[in-house]
């Protein structure tokens, strides 16, 4: 069950690359990622704002931690997704399920296999394809890389304290520190306005209730049940789906050069953890 509710979650990410990518060209970035974290905290605290009391202070540090390297790994993420494509950001993207476990060596001591080093050179071989295409930007590239960096470390951080505290008031804190977050950057840049068109409503409902809250919420929820490892490579099935809806809806053409880039990124995130097999197996059992 909580695989089947992660991979839903990695289908609504995909999905929402083309909707946040449409919406960000004619509304003020970090104006939206205001509007979408407000939705998502108020959908959270009408499910169960009175639980945040239960985390005391060691809960509200730890929801700030995580809830600050989402902020940025999202901010970051967005806006790379600026400056390239659809496909490039969620190929690039998947690269925190090499980041994962590497982090977990940095901060844990967490013993790292061979064959994860080796997917560290097929993913940064793509990644260099991919950068090398004439579509999007290096620049973008480069942005969505470090955001894949921040929310790899978000997920080592959810790792040490999903069975510690509440899932709904630990994702509503997180939920709530992007809020402050980019609401302070929006106001400080001016960009703060009502959004209008449903494009920019549309994208901001989606992202707003069921990329974040919803999804932010399951994966606590599944981060009691499932390593930090074995999420990441779940999560990596969003690069999956951005690239076939960037494909389906954005019209991205990344040539020859560009999707033999994302299959090495693709094959770097095989690599380095064997349990993404089994994830595809499961997959293709459960049709």
């Amino acid at each position: 069950m909580a695989l089947l509710a992660v991979i839903a979650v990695t289908v609504v990410w995909g999905v929402t690359f083309v909707q946040v990518k449409d919406a960000v060209a004619i509304y003020p970035l970090f104006a939206f990622l205001a509007v979408r974290y407000a939705i998502a905290t108020g959908a959270l605290a009408l499910a169960g704002g009175t639980r945040v009391r239960s985390l005391g202070r060691s809960g509200w540090t730890a929801g700030a931690v995580v809830g600050a390297l989402l902020c940025l790994g999202i901010g970051l993420q967005t806006a790379g997704l600026e400056r390239t494509t659809v496909s490039s950001t969620g190929f690039i993207t998947g690269l925190y399920v090499v980041f994962t476990p590497l982090f977990g060596l940095a901060l844990f001591r967490t013993t790292v296999a061979a064959e994860v080093w080796l997917g560290v050179v097929f993913a940064l071989v793509g990644l260099a394809l991919l950068s090398g295409v004439s579509i999007g930007s290096p620049g973008g590239n480069l942005l969505v890389l470090a955001g894949a960096a921040a929310q790899a470390l978000q997920i080592v951080g959810i790792e040490r304290y999903a069975r510690r505290f509440d899932a709904i008031a630990l994702t509503l804190v997180q939920m709530g520190v992007c809020l402050v977050a980019f609401l302070a950057i929006a106001l400080a840049l001016g960009q703060l306005e009502v959004p209008r068109g449903w494009t920019v409503w549309g994208a901001l409902l989606v992202t707003g209730v069921f990329a974040s809250a919803l999804a932010y919420l399951i994966q606590v929820w599944a981060q009691r049940r499932l390593s930090a490892a074995r999420i990441a490579i779940v999560f990596s099935l969003e690069t999956v789906w951005a690239g076939i809806f960037g494909y389906w809806l954005s019209g991205d053409r990344l040539g020859w050069l560009g999707w033999g880039g994302c299959v090495l990124i693709f094959a770097g995130i095989v690599v380095a953890e064997p349990a993404a097999v089994r994830v595809l197996r499961t997959l293709l059992s459960s049709d």
